[in-house]
Parts: structure tokens; sequence; C-alpha cells
């Protein structure tokens, strides 16, 4: 059985740090385990043609959100052994679903192993923009003390109104990391929490036109779908409150690139921040890297140490199930028996 796992490049790093287990050099620490029942393991970091010379032959591709290896039907249908499709992370939207379906592929990912990870980096994301953290870094490292320049786009987040869009794992945690901030939470969902989760959190229901349109701060965090896809397009994010800033650690695809430019050229957003784009990793050229007043990180949200331990784990875990004949930890499944069963990939976003 060949497995093929598309990783980044750990470069010097990954021999110093056995704990960037998320690198082809170290490959998931999946090694010793594969070949020990006999099957073949192939790490690499090239997801186009380095992979397409392994496709025929392969039975399991293993990627990250982070070094995705974009999945298409035309590979799928290239690859007619492949029985099994694994996202090191969370978030599956690098694989064809339908057409792994229509195939008969099992989709899955590794559920909750990024939440605390990228929770995390919402919180500063949003901290680095409101406070105007960019430009006052950038001041030190050229030299200026220009107090006024910085000051004059900063600050406090307490007192602000915080949109969360998507209130799953990760948006219920960004929630529970804003409340010491004193911020007034507003989510919206497709599931509306109960009562007493809503007073845990700190957090009110509103619809999605009212809390884009009145939001200081606005995170995404949920999944790209059909629906969701371009669901911020210049018309929406115009609808957005003058000055204000938007986070999005989700996908890229769900903004849609040109016309966050335009917004953001035209000053009607204070700031932009995230870690995802598309396609990924972003072209040199890509618009997004210039554009003014943006915070912007490489796709690392959710992949810190202790995030790339989970996601190694629950890999070795469905690889080991797999080659048992057992049956994935059900959380995990995205796709399985011709259809999707995750209802994160198949519901219908009503805005």
């Amino acid at each position: 059985m060949k497995i093929v796992a598309v990783l980044y490049p750990g470069g010097p790093s990954a021999k110093d740090t056995p704990e960037l287990l998320g690198c082809a050099e170290n490959a998931l620490g999946l090694r010793e385990m594969v070949e020990a029942r006999g099957h073949e393991l192939v790490a690499l970091t090239d997801p186009g043609a380095g992979l397409d010379a392994h496709l025929a032959d392969a039975n399991v591709v293993v990627a990250t959100p982070f070094w995705p290896a974009y999945i298409t039907k035309e590979r799928i249908e290239k690859a007619p052994n492949l029985q099994l499709l694994l996202t090191a992370g969370v978030g599956s939207d690098h694989f064809d679903l339908a057409a792994a379906a229509e195939h008969n592929v099992t989709v899955a990912e590794i559920t909750g192993s990024n939440v605390v990870s990228v929770a995390e980096h919402v919180v500063m994301q949003m901290l680095a923009l409101v406070r105007n953290y960019i430009l006052a870094y950038n001041e030190v490292i050229g030299g200026g003390w220009d107090i006024g320049k910085i000051a004059s786009r900063s600050h406090d987040l307490e007192d602000k109104t915080i949109g969360i869009l998507g209130m799953g794992r990760i948006g219920q945690r960004v929630a529970a990391r804003l409340k010491p901030f004193d911020v007034h939470t507003y989510y919206f969902d497709s599931r509306r929490l109960t009562t007493a989760e809503e007073q845990v959190l700190g957090a009110r229901y509103s619809g999605f036109n009212a809390l884009v349109s009145s939001a200081d701060v606005l995170s995404i965090n949920m999944p790209l779908t059909p629906a969701t896809q371009e669901l911020f397009n210049r018309e929406l994010l115009y609808s957005m409150k003058k000055g204000a800033y938007l986070v999005n650690t989700a996908r890229g695809r769900i903004v849609e690139t040109d016309a966050l430019v335009e917004v953001m050229e035209a000053g009607h957003l204070a700031g932009y921040a995230g870690d995802v784009w598309y396609p990924q990793p972003a072209p040199a050229e890509h618009p997004w890297r210039k554009m003014p007043n943006h915070a912007m990180t490489p796709h690392v949200s959710g992949t810190t140490l202790e995030a790339q331990k989970r996601y190694a784990d629950g890999v070795r875990d469905c690889l080991i199930n797999f080659f048992d004949g057992r049956p994935i930890d059900r959380d995990y499944i995205i796709v399985e028996g011709g259809r999707v069963t995750s209802p994160s990939y198949s519901y219908a976003y009503e805005t």
C-alpha cells in the first residue's frame, strides 16, 4: 500500500526541531509506523507534478491545509487505487468532495486539532489591527519614533462591537478569549446556541446582515462551501461599517480577492488580517501582499508545534484503523460511502 503525504518544506529547522512534524522531512512522524507494517510512505513538498507522478498507484493521499494538495476531480480519476484522502489539520476544501464521493473515496480530517491555535491567532490579529501594531513595529525597524502617526490609528479593543461569523469550535473559543476585554460580542451561525451557552460565552445572536454592517471588528470562522465562496464580495465589503476591521482565518476564497484590494485602497476598512489565501502558497505577486493596512501572515494559525502534535497523532490513528480494516473516528469523517456526511460542508449558508 502506498501513502503519499504532501507537506511543507521544513528546511534547516526540520533536523533541529523534531517537533516540526508537519514538514516533509519529518513526515508527521509516520515513517517508522508505516514501513513497519510493510507499506510505502512518500513524503514530498511538490503539490504539482511531483504529486502527479505518484497518483497512479497511491492508495492514500495526506495533505495539510497550510501547504495544500488540490485534489481535483481530474486527479481523482487518475488515481484508480485511491481509497482515502486525509487532511492533516482541519478544512478539506482542497479536496473535491463531490468527486471523492462519486468515486467512493473516503475523506477525513483531524477535527478539533487546531481550534485553540486558530482562536489565539484570531485574537492576536484583532489586537494587531486595532492597536496599529504593524505600523508601530515597522517604525522601530525603520529607526523612527513618530508617535503621532501610530497613535492616530490606534484604539482600545474595550467596548468595541465584535462580530463572529461561524460559532463552531473556533468561534466559541474566540468569544471566550474576548470576554476579559469587555467587548460586545455578537455572532451569526446556521445554528443558534442555547441561552446558557450564550451566557457562558458572553455572546448574543444577530442576523447576518445586521452583524456585518454594525461590527467594529468582524471575524470569519465559517467553512468554505459553494454557498460561502466569495460571500464577501464588493457589495458586502462596502456594507461593512466604515473604519471596521476584518479578520479571516477561515479560507481565502470566502473573500473576493480583487474586491478586497479595492475596498482597502479606498480606505473603507481600517484593516484586514488573516492567514488564509487563494491559492496557497500565495504567489509573490498576490495583490493582498501589497494592499494597505493589512496584517496578513502565511497560513500558520493552526500549525503551532502543539497543533502539529495533535494532527499528526490524529493522522496516525486514522491510518492505523485504515490498515487494520477498522472504522475511522466518526468525528473525523467528511465523505464516506459515496456521500458527504459532515454538516459543515453540506449545509447551505443562509444569510
